[in-house]
């Protein structure tokens, strides 16, 4: 019997890491992650997944974790500090570490970015995950860069705030209407990911589903409220307002000591106007699978299946 190669994959119990782990498992790789506990998770019940117990900054765990293994897949990452030392420390050092225990363990390596990364200068946040493609970059420039655009589904607690307020609120936000989003389902992601473990590509690729050019923001709230069954009138959010609920933001998040996703970055980020795909490479061999719509209903029907949204809201 042949033995089953091994992918090592940190990061592996977020939300992408999860859905990663399982599909690359569905392809025939041994998954072997990196924990900070040993992980029970319903998507991996009958899965074969190697253990390392430990982080990015656990003496050793990172060697023990690359050994022997044919890719490493970085996915850890962080999305919210109190300050950019804090984003670096994660984003850039142990993009950094990850590489180099990667590249003395002769295996490839994948870092998992962010399609923020290409505008380093509108958040602590972008400007952390460029810092980790660069770092990469330099530590084993035969490596693969990936960016993934904004990803929703099964297991996203993000995106469940916005088909709750499509199911209850007669009135939804829309933001500049020449802005172009890119999206991809969080299955799709970890499909096209698990399909360049396969390939020996290196440099930068980028991931979206079909609508390359991505979506207008009346496109995103419309298609959330027709998913909850609800047809909320969309009014346009004067840049100002986003604006200064990210100042308030930051603010509360100083005075109270608790980091937030949302601050006065990321609403630079929801404000900027070009979020589709650039003239980098695309991810190839594994068409999306979901668009914007059925997508949406996909992940749906999963908040009514596990209890994370009533299933006679929107029904």
């Amino acid at each position: 019997m042949a033995t089953r190669r091994i992918v090592a994959v940190t990061g592996a119990t977020g939300f992408l890491g999860r859905h990663l782990v399982q599909a690359l498992a569905r392809d025939g790789w041994t998954p072997r992650v990196l924990v900070r506990r040993d992980p029970i998770h319903p998507l991996w019940r009958d899965l074969e997944v190697e253990v390392v117990t430990g982080d990015l900054k656990t003496p050793g765990a990172l060697d023990r974790l690359c050994g022997g293994a044919e890719v490493v897949v970085h996915v850890a990452g962080l999305i919210k500090a109190a300050s950019l030392e804090g984003f670096n420390a994660v984003n850039r050092d142990g993009a950094r570490a990850a590489a180099l225990a990667a590249k003395a363990s002769e295996a490839r390596f994948i870092l998992v970015s962010s399609l923020a990364a290409r505008e380093p200068a509108l958040s602590n946040y972008a400007t952390s995950k460029r810092a980790g493609e660069d770092a990469t970059r330099e530590a084993f420039p035969e490596a693969l860069i990936v960016r993934p655009p904004a990803i929703y589904g099964p297991g996203d607690t993000e995106t469940l705030a916005l088909f709750e307020l499509a199911a209850k609120s007669p009135i939804l936000p829309v933001l500049s209407p020449d802005a172009r989003v890119a999206m991809i389902h969080v299955h799709d992601a970890a499909a096209q990911l698990a399909n360049l473990c396969k390939n020996p590509v290196s440099g930068l690729v980028e991931l979206s589903d079909v609508r390359r050019d991505g979506y207008t923001w009346t496109e995103i709230m419309s298609a959330a409220g027709a998913t909850m069954g609800a047809k909320p009138r969309l009014v346009r959010l004067p840049d100002g307002v986003l604006t200064l609920a990210g100042t308030l933001a930051d603010a509360w998040s100083l005075a109270s000591r608790t980091p937030l996703v949302f601050g006065s970055g990321k609403a630079r980020e929801l404000l900027h106007a070009n979020w589709s795909l650039s003239s980098a490479p695309m991810s190839e061999g594994v068409p999306s699978v979901f668009g914007l719509i059925d997508g949406f209903a996909h992940t749906v029907d999963w908040y009514r299946t596990q209890g994370w949204l009533p299933k006679n809201i929107g029904a």
